[in-house]
């Protein structure tokens, strides 16, 4: 079944004490996990060009995604039609997108620990180039909480974490594709010095 996935990231230059302040507002942690994703594209790249997504990951389980753009843009949150299915076998998966013409284009991992309250999800993720915090949920929850935590609405991000790996790539002159830690691993390759050209700014 077809969901609408609505979010907001902010970035994060102490994640530790975030997670204590949403642990406050009364969220539980569902864990923290590793995910490795594989991104696809067909041979014109037209995903890409339709602002579309089709991603395997593998966390505790394995899940196929396919999310697209709705026709309605919006200046305030990443908003996405989202079709997901847990598949039983990571790589036969993969093996199977490759076989009827799909390319493995770009792999990317990340950390990810999942807070709940409510019916509003809260994701504190390590990236390779950072740490940010994901709100997802109703618009009017989103906006509550991130006042309640005390964070900056001018400062969201609605760009998604490869949008932001290919504004970082083209700063910084970076060859690779792939958005793992061990392509990161000198440490100089961080978002925080040209955080501010990623936020949304003021409505």
């Amino acid at each position: 079944m077809e969901k609408r996935e609505v979010e907001v990231k902010f970035f994060l230059d102490d994640i530790e004490r975030m997670q204590h302040r949403i642990t406050g507002l009364g969220a539980r942690s569902m864990g923290r996990v590793y995910e490795n994703n594989i991104r696809y594209e067909d041979d014109g790249h037209n995903l890409i060009k339709k602002h579309s997504l089709l991603r395997l990951r593998q966390d505790k389980k394995a899940i196929l995604t396919f999310k697209s753009k709705p026709a309605a843009a919006s200046r305030d949150f990443k908003i996405f039609n989202e079709l997901e299915v847990e598949v039983s076998d990571f790589k036969t998966m993969n093996q199977i997108l490759n076989s009827v013409g799909l390319q493995s284009v770009q792999r990317y991992e990340k950390w990810r620990e999942t807070m709940i309250l409510g019916q509003t999800a809260f994701f504190l993720d390590t990236m390779p180039y950072g740490t940010f915090l994901e709100i997802e949920g109703q618009e009017t929850d989103i906006r509550h909480y991130a006042a309640r935590l005390n964070l900056s609405w001018r400062r969201r991000i609605i760009l998604n974490y490869l949008e932001i790996f290919e504004i970082l790539r083209k700063k910084r002159h970076v060859a690779f594709q792939d958005l793992t830690f061990e392509n990161f691993e000198s440490g100089d390759l961080k978002v925080g010095a040209f955080v501010d050209q990623l936020e949304a700014g003021d409505e």
